[in-house]
C-alpha cells in the first residue's frame, strides 16, 4: 500500500481527502513500522496541535477495515502500519523495540497436526517477536 493508493480507495468509500488524512498515511508510509496510536499523535502534533487521540483511532480503525492498515496487538496495545503489498500468504517477524517488521514466507499452518474435521479455520496469524539487529547493537 502506498499513500496515492489509500487516498483513492478512501474517496472511492466516500471519505473526505484532508491533508490530515494525507499525513497520516504518509507517516506510516515513511516509518514502515507498526505504530502506536500515540506515536501517530506525537509524531502530528507539531502540524496539528490539536487533533485528538480519538479522531487518530478512529482513522486507523478505518484504515484497517479497508485494509489499508494492518494491526497487531503489541504489549497489550494495538498498533497499526501499511497493509503489505505482498499478496502471497505470509507472516511476520516483528522487532519490539523499534516496531520494524520482515516478512517471512512460512506458514506453522501447514505443519498444524490436529484434527480440524469439527472446526472450520477462516483465518489465521502468526507473529514472531523479538529484537532486530539493528536494535541489539
Amino acid at each position: 500500500m502506498d499513500v496515492l493508493t489509500a487516498m483513492d480507495l478512501l474517496k472511492k468509500k466516500g471519505f473526505k481527502y484532508t491533508d490530515k488524512r494525507r499525513d497520516l498515511l504518509q507517516l506510516f508510509s515513511d516509518e514502515k513500522r507498526y505504530l502506536s496510536a500515540k506515536e501517530v499523535q506525537d509524531a502530528l502534533k507539531e502540524n496539528y496541535p490539536g487533533l485528538s487521540f480519538d479522531t487518530i483511532y478512529r482513522n486507523l480503525s478505518t484504515f484497517s477495515e479497508l485494509d489499508i492498515l494492518e494491526e497487531t496487538e503489541l504489549e497489550g496495545e494495538k498498533k497499526f502500519r501499511f497493509t503489505c503489498p505482498t499478496k502471497e500468504h505470509h507472516h511476520h517477524l516483528i522487532c519490539l523495540k523499534c516496531g520494524k517488521t520482515k516478512e517471512i514466507n512460512a506458514c506453522p499452518m501447514e505443519n498444524v497436526a490436529t484434527d480440524l474435521s469439527d472446526f472450520q479455520v477462516t483465518g489465521h496469524k502468526f507473529e514472531i517477536y523479538g529484537v532486530c539487529q539493528v536494535c541489539v547493537n
